[in-house]
């Protein structure tokens, strides 16, 4: 069953205005979660910060739409009882007009308590429709 989508309130993202004001859902990742077709994440930030929200909203069908087709799964499975915590972005690396990285710490709670950290370095490639699609990534390991 997939979460709803916040009608008011912060962006799960995190991400926040030049006052560091949390900017909301819907002027955020929203418009590209709520309608991919039209509204296309603009960069590999924005895209990897949206793919983090349907993560945390539970959208299959966004996180598949965004998936590079050549390394796009099948299907997506939401692991049950998970809480999303943050998200970090450490950095992001503009690689030529149509290659970028993003590295990330993406925080969660398993359904039985147990935190866990996600922290990947992110490919994504922007095809000839303009759009930006997650490619792969390789996971940091603390150090």
């Amino acid at each position: 069953m997939s979460a709803t989508a916040p009608t008011s309130g912060p962006c799960p993202c995190g991400r926040t205005d030049r006052r560091d004001k949390p900017i909301a859902y819907a002027m955020c990742c929203g418009r590209h979660v709520e309608d991919f077709e039209h509204a296309p994440a603009p960069d590999a930030e924005s895209l990897m910060r949206s793919r983090y929200t349907a993560f945390v909203l539970e959208r299959g069908p966004y996180l598949l739409a965004t998936w590079h087709p050549s390394k796009r799964p099948a299907s997506i499975e939401f692991e049950p009882g998970v809480k999303w915590l943050g998200l970090d972005v450490r950095s992001r690396s503009v690689l030529d007009a149509d290659h970028a990285e993003v590295e990330f710490v993406a925080r969660q709670r398993s359904s039985t308590g147990a935190a866990t950290r996600l922290h990947e370095r992110s490919r994504f490639v922007r095809e000839a429709d303009g759009r930006w699609y997650y490619l792969d990534g390789d996971l940091q390991t603390p150090g």
